[in-house]
């Protein structure tokens, strides 16, 4: 029974491990977006990255090298740049290569790289090629070798600035907080308004009461006696 109770508890470990596995591929999947699809001169590149992150977050970048005719490399380069408080430019990733041939099946650089704590905004990829280009012309020379240098960049993943949503969130605080105590101080005055207008009518009415006694009294004083 014991053993059977442990078979079942482990099944269950398990089942739940398959499927924390499976939504966090599903959700790292969601959060891949594409930001440079394009063909130049003998080859087509992609890059899919992590579409937002945040300081201390992580960003996947995912990049393919694919022929469209006989290509050598001789030099590649992909660097990943942050801006320091949205402002200086910072490396945090770098994949180099160096003298290979594209073949049928794309050449494929999977990086996973922590962004730094100060960094938000918009990132920055950069790509650096030297390659040769083959291609027969026919009838002619045959063979024919054209070299390429290449290098350009694109705007990639989005890193929030949690700074200043935090600052933001504050602020609201601070301005929710001030509209409330002038609220309540406006409500004071009006209690205190409404307490001195109080005690006046009090006086007022009390001043009265004793005049009107007083009269009254002065009255009776003076009226004429009455024999019977």
């Amino acid at each position: 029974m014991r053993k059977k109770q442990k078979l079942i508890i482990l099944l269950s470990i398990l089942a739940f491990t398959f499927t924390s596995i499976c939504t966090i591929k599903a959700q790292t999947q969601e959060n891949m977006k594409t930001f440079f699809d394009s063909e130049i001169p003998g080859i087509r590149i992609q890059v899919n990255a992590t579409a937002e992150s945040q300081p201390i977050g992580n960003i996947t970048v995912i990049l393919s090298l694919k022929r469209v005719t006989d290509v050598d490399i001789k030099y590649f380069n992909f660097s990943v740049f942050g801006f320091l408080n949205g402002t200086y430019k910072t490396l945090m990733a770098n994949i180099t290569d160096y003298n290979f041939s594209l073949g049928d099946i794309p050449q494929i650089y999977n990086c996973t790289f922590k962004v730094h704590e100060q960094v938000w905004d918009v990132t920055y990829g950069e790509i650096t090629l030297k390659y040769d280009v083959k291609y027969t012309i026919s009838p002619g020379p045959g063979l024919q070798i054209m070299p390429y240098g290449l290098a350009f960049g694109f705007p990639m993943t989005r890193v929030e600035n949690v700074y200043l949503k935090n600052l933001e969130e504050q602020f609201e605080n601070l301005n929710k907080t001030y509209w409330e105590l002038l609220k309540n101080y406006t409500e004071l005055q009006g209690s205190q308004s409404e307490l001195g207008n109080t005690r006046i009518a009090v006086g007022v009415l009390a001043i009265a009461t004793v005049f009107f006694v007083a009269t009254t009294l002065y009255l009776v004083m003076r009226k004429p006696k009455q024999y019977w």
